[in-house]
Order: C-alpha cells, then structure tokens, then sequence
C-alpha cells in the first residue's frame, strides 16, 4: 500500500455504522486503515492494543459485533453468512481505498466471508488479509461445542486462555457470557463454506496466517489451506505459543501489520 494520500471519511455511511464500527484512537492523519473482527464470544475492545500501537498512522475499525457490551439488548446474529452480509453493507461506504482486514478465530471467517462480498458488490477486496488462529474455510471439522453444558462450555474457555481470570471467577458474569459465547460457537461450528456467485472461489488478496504452534484448533496443514482461498501470497507465520498466542506477542504483531501496511515506514517509536 502506499502511504499517501491521508485517507478520508466516507462521503456516506449506513445509520447504524455507530453501532457495528469502534475507532478507539481516531486517526485525522492516517494514511491506511486496518478493521478487526472479534472471536467467538469477543468484542472490539479486544483490539484496543492494537489500535494504540497502529496510532495515527493506521486508523483501527474494530467491529462490535451485536448481542454483547452495550450491544447486549439486540438480537444476537447466529450465522456467520448472515453476519458478514450486515458486515459487508456497513463497510462499504469505505471502499474508497479498501483497508486491510485482521481477524482472530472465528473473526478470521467473519473478515474472510465479507471481503468476498465486497468483492461481489465493488469488484475489489480488502488491501490485506490477515488472519489469526483460525483453519482455512475449506478444512472443516465436525465440532459441537456448543450443544455442550455450560461447565464443559466454561472450561473450553479456560483451557484456550483467552478470558481474564477475574471474569471467570464472577458467576454473574459469567452467567452474560455464555449465552453470547454459546451463540457464536453454534454460528462457527455450523458454518461451511459455499460458493459466491458470481465470485471466484478464490479471492484476489494478499493472506497473512498466524497461528500459535501450541494452538490445538489449527494445524499446519489447515494453515496453509488458506492459500486456496486467494489468488496473491499467501505466508503463514508461526508464533509460540496457544489459540491466544497473539497476547504473548502483542509488538511484534503490531509491527509486523505496520511493516506491511506501510512499507518503508520508520518502526514505531
């Protein structure tokens, strides 16, 4: 990507852009964009240390996804399809110079399912895709966490390392949770990927894959599956560590989506 001209505000934008859409740092002088989607049962404050260290060169869109935080009152969306559908009708309207997209677990398919219909819709897909701890589409597995009881549901969440201790220990809290995380498993373990008309199967985007090399929900193999899913490069980095790897990893991630985002810029300070 270039890193000129300063990027500018959509000239239009769906009503409910506010609600699907959080800019923790907002970026005047930003020259590229980067959106993030949330795992199952996450939020976009998940992605408030990488819109710090991105801060003011790259603007971060992080997605809310609805059915959690102050979202908790709408519907939650159950199916992935339907959910990039929403997704990629709020995003549009950014499609003046396409920003990247970064998915972790399930946002993976989220990002990956809405570049393909902004593909369908504008002819173009996002600049970058990056995505973390996730399977490539086609590697399904028959997986039904989310018919399990809530005790096995809680120590799924414990055993990935993902959720603050101090959360898991509140039942009230935990008693929120699960209704959304339980939702958001039903939606990415029954979702199988289908063709698009009228787009390739395949889309035009350079694919960046991190996995963690602990991490049991993706193997090599399925990592670099991704790479029949676009016609660019495609390059799987391995990180140590589990599903959560990219916690233990936070600044050479950062600098990493920098690098690529704004080749030849200086490292962050």
């Amino acid at each position: 990507m270039t890193t000129d001209p300063v990027l500018r505000q959509p000239p239009r934008a769906p009503a409910d852009t506010d609600l699907w859409i959080r800019r923790f740092h907002p970026a005047p002088e930003a020259t590229a964009r980067l959106v993030c989607f949330p795992h199952a049962g996450g939020s976009a404050g998940f992605y408030f240390w990488l819109s710090r260290m991105l801060h003011p060169r790259v603007e971060v869109l992080a997605v809310q996804y609805p059915g959690r935080q102050e979202r908790r009152a709408e519907p939650q969306i159950r199916d992935i399809t339907t959910l990039a559908d929403s997704l990629a009708r709020v995003l549009e309207p950014w499609w003046g110079k396409p920003p990247a997209f970064f998915g972790h677990s399930m946002g993976a398919v989220v990002a990956y399912e809405t570049a393909r219909r902004l593909v369908a819709s504008t002819g173009s897909g996002p600049a970058a895709l990056f995505v973390s701890g996730r399977r490539a589409p086609s590697t399904a597995r028959d997986e039904r966490l989310h018919l399990a009881d809530d005790r096995t549901l809680v120590a799924e969440i414990v055993r990935q390392g993902g959720t603050p201790p101090a959360l898991l220990s509140d039942p009230e809290l935990i008693g929120m949770i699960l209704p959304t995380l339980r939702g958001d498993y039903r939606a990415i373990e029954r979702y199988r990927h289908r063709p698009l008309a009228p787009v390739d199967a395949r889309i035009e985007v350079p694919v960046t894959v991190l996995v963690g090399d602990q991490d049991p929900k993706v193997t090599a193999a399925e990592a670099r599956a991704w790479a029949t899913h676009t016609t660019g490069p495609t390059e799987v980095l391995t990180f140590g560590g589990g599903h959560f790897f990219l916690n233990e990893h936070q600044d050479r991630i950062g600098e990493l989506i920098r690098a690529r985002l704004l080749p030849g810029a200086a490292p962050a300070p």
